[in-house]
């Protein structure tokens, strides 16, 4: 009797622990840049986007030169001029200033064209990757993935849970670049653009 007993206990026992089993989550992380840096649709179209960003740059670049030019000859003259001539020169150069701020905002602000642009490049290969991700955790039965790139915080990662590579064959690419270093200075695609073109005008565009 005990022994049937304790037979039926284990019998329980071995049942549960199947059954946790088979309902406990698996959990996997990727690295969505490493996914993006091995992707040649990625490579093009940020190829795209950074010739993009230096055309708009060297526009910016020849307004900046222009206001110098006529700050330049407007102080080596201003002696010579009259008050209404200074006021009627003054008021010019701080048009053209206004019309600098304006085109750098427009090019490089946070909604500006680059931002858009970006949008209308990036986003589309970002859903793919997202969608290959979601396919691979419903075939794999993962319950989670995280994303190491970015500001999700990953203590630990044993290699094993990576399914990066999983992802790309998924999506028919064969995995070859190394998995890209987290770069505390990335941002938004032009950041460091503008705030580069910012330095440069600072002793320009300002009022008289």
């Amino acid at each position: 009797m005990y022994k049937a007993a304790a037979f039926f206990i284990a019998l329980a026992a071995f049942t549960l622990l199947n059954s946790v089993q088979a309902n406990a989550q698996k959990f996997a992380y990727v690295n969505s840049q490493y996914i993006l840096d091995n992707m040649p649709e990625y490579q093009a179209a940020q190829k795209q986007l950074d010739g993009i960003s230096q055309r708009w740059q060297a526009e910016i670049d020849t307004k900046i030169s222009e206001l110098s030019r006529k700050r330049a000859e407007y102080e080596a003259e201003k002696v010579l001029l009259t008050e209404d001539m200074r006021l009627k020169r003054e008021e010019e150069l701080g048009v053209a200033q206004n019309a600098l701020l304006e085109l750098q905002r427009k090019r490089f602000g946070p909604k500006g064209d680059l931002i858009q642009k970006q949008g209308e490049l990036i986003k589309p290969i970002q859903d793919k990757v997202y969608q290959t991700i979601q396919t691979v955790a419903e075939t794999k039965n993962y319950g989670m993935i995280f994303d190491k790139a970015g500001t999700t915080t990953i203590m630990y990662g044993n290699d094993r849970f990576d399914i990066s590579d999983q992802v790309l064959r998924e999506m028919g690419i064969e995995p070859g670049k190394e998995e890209a270093e987290d770069d505390p200075n990335d941002g938004v695609q032009g950041d460091g653009v503008i705030e580069q073109t910012r330095q440069e005008a600072k002793d320009v565009i300002k009022k008289p």
